[in-house]
């Protein structure tokens, strides 16, 4: 199982959307918990974490290390909200989890190209952990230097609407 840190900037409706799209990898005990990460309190965000169970950090400078000091899991998916895993991407995940070692560390999704800029960011920032990263807790908490990614055969898209 794995822990979900979704990170929030466009607001409860971008989060919504993914937690949606995160309910077949609950069904299939792929997911065992979240944990959203909002800069300010926001009761609708609020309420959206107590429906779904998630736990909710509020501060000024969030981080994916505060969310992996909330998780109860070590393999945890970082996700921005508005971000959608796409198909066959819970038999992905699953595998890798199940599979690699913890030191392995860091794996990375598969995200649509954005031209030149998309490329020179992801070659910038190989072992930087970024929405989209399946990463191992001790990655997070610096107890380990992340490795070159593995990337991922699955997809992530962002949702349209949230850009």
């Amino acid at each position: 199982m794995i822990t979900v840190i979704v990170r929030v900037t466009h607001g409860p409706e971008a989060l919504a959307a993914t937690l949606s799209a995160l309910v077949p990898a609950v069904a299939a005990g792929l997911v065992g918990d979240a944990v959203i990460l909002s800069r300010r309190q926001d009761e609708t965000l609020a309420k959206v974490a107590d429906a779904v169970g998630a736990s909710l950090i509020v501060a000024e400078d969030i981080s994916w290390a505060e969310g992996a000091r909330a998780a109860r899991r070590n393999w945890l998916l970082c996700l921005d909200d508005g971000d959608i895993p796409q198909e066959d991407w819970i038999r992905v995940l699953d595998r890798f989890v199940a599979l690699a070692p913890p030191e392995r560390g860091l794996a990375r999704l598969r995200r649509p190209g954005t031209g030149l800029a998309g490329y020179l960011r992801r070659a910038l920032a190989r072992s930087s952990v970024r929405a989209g990263d399946l990463v191992h807790r001790r990655v997070l908490l610096k107890e380990v230097k992340a490795r070159t990614p593995v990337r991922l055969s699955a997809r992530i898209e962002r949702d349209p609407v949230f850009g």
